[in-house]
């Protein structure tokens, strides 16, 4: 990562923050592998990863519980920040040379094509699938003189082993998977063994049969085997990709499978 992409992440944080927006977002992707230092301050962590994204992701899990009426795209502008929109539906993206924001909702029922309106940030949302799981456990960590929220990490490693496996390209996904091994085993040498277990055991089957079949991709039998020991599960069955409801995605979702993809990333 270099310093100036560092230095523009935190300016935005900052300014979310003296807005009074902060906490109404969940920092998510690969910038969270950066800022959970904090989290893992009292064990060795994996500075070998590095995060080499130019897009930075903030998901807003309740949007209807915003009050602040901020232009966010104007809080940025003069940062150097412009507003495009891709796609024929309209997806806004914050640009930079630095940094890509984006903005994400958690998808709800059977979907929808078109970005989801944020009138009181002056922007609109994509919607996926899956982002449930990363806000239903996180945690906040210090910056500067604020909190962000991240998911738990928990939650980050095995989100991330369920969904490298549509990564179209090997190497990255490969990366992926490595990382979110990694994660977790600084979580075992954190202690955390059984938040690891708690979190696998919160969602549905398929999905913990996506997470043994990475595992086993990287040949993380230890981990497997213990995981293992906390579900009736004792046969690996991949099945269709899936929603927040263990229910098969729709055509619709293949729109946004662009941002989807970078979300996946962690280089």
């Amino acid at each position: 990562m270099e310093k100036k992409q560092y230095e523009l992440c935190l300016e935005i944080l900052k300014r979310f923050n003296k807005a009074g927006i902060i906490d109404n977002f969940i920092l998510i992707g690969s910038w969270c592998i950066y800022f959970y230092k904090e989290y893992f301050s009292s064990i060795p962590y994996i500075e070998q990863i590095t995060i080499r994204t130019r897009d930075i992701y903030f998901l807003i899990n309740k949007p209807v519980s915003i009050k602040q009426e901020i232009d966010v795209p104007e809080l940025l502008k003069d940062l150097g920040y412009i507003t495009i929109f891709s796609g024929n539906r309209g997806y806004l993206k914050l640009n930079h040379p630095d940094l890509i924001v984006e903005f994400l909702v958690p998808e709800k029922g059977k979907g929808t094509d078109k970005p989801y309106p944020l009138p009181k940030l002056g922007i609109n949302a994509t919607a996926l699938r899956f982002l449930n799981f990363l806000s239903s456990n996180t945690i906040k960590v210090k910056v500067d003189n604020f909190y962000l929220t991240l998911p738990h990490p928990a939650n980050f490693a095995l989100h991330k082993l369920i969904i490298f496996q549509r990564r179209l390209k090997e190497e990255k996904a490969i990366k992926d998977r490595n990382t979110a091994v990694e994660i977790l085993k600084t979580l075992i040498n954190k202690g955390e063994l059984d938040i690891i277990k708690n979190v696998f055991n919160t969602v549905p089957l398929k999905w913990q049969n996506k997470i043994i079949k990475g595992l086993e991709l990287a040949e993380e039998h230890n981990i497997i085997k213990v995981l293992k020991q906390t579900t009736d599960n004792d046969s690996v069955c991949v099945g269709e990709q899936t929603d927040d409801r263990g229910q098969k995605t729709d055509k619709r979702q293949k729109t946004k499978d662009s941002v989807c993809e970078k979300l996946c990333q962690c280089q």
